[in-house]
């Protein structure tokens, strides 16, 4: 890896791990709230699991994004980190940011089945164009 690579690493690294930080925290605000509800329907507890899921997949994206940041820093000392382990934490944090982002928007998208079918149907399309989007960009 050359430093100019490992800089453009690192900095990737961390700008997921600050997106993530973010939107896990949306996540589980959002968990807090669904599970606030009363409401009987079981679209509820779909929806609080898909915001865990989501949260906890964040966390892990903003801890391996970290670490990647920190590993491929070129001024990193000789021998912080086995060879191994860059492209596994790299691996873990698409695999975890991709999980959160999808089961964010699941969430999303089943949480206006809570009130009613019409919001249902409008965040679950809102839902789906977002995953497709985001699968456009990431596949490009």
């Amino acid at each position: 890896m050359t430093p100019d690579n490992a800089e453009f690493i690192a900095e990737i690294a961390r700008q997921l791990a600050a997106v993530s930080a973010f939107l896990g925290g949306f996540a589980a605000t959002f968990l807090g709230i669904l599970l606030q509800s009363h409401s009987p329907r079981r679209h509820v507890g779909w929806a609080a699991g898909a915001a865990a899921v989501a949260s906890a997949s964040f966390m892990i994206a903003v801890i391996a994004g970290t670490l990647v940041a920190l590993v491929a820093n070129p001024s990193a000392p000789k021998g912080f980190a086995t060879p191994e382990f860059l492209p596994w934490a790299r691996q873990v944090l698409l695999i975890s940011f991709a999980l959160g982002i999808y089961t964010n928007l699941l969430s999303l998208g089943l949480s206006g089945w809570i009130r009613s079918r019409s919001l249902g149907l409008i965040t679950s399309t809102a839902a789906l164009l977002s995953g497709v989007i985001v699968w456009t960009f990431v596949r490009h």
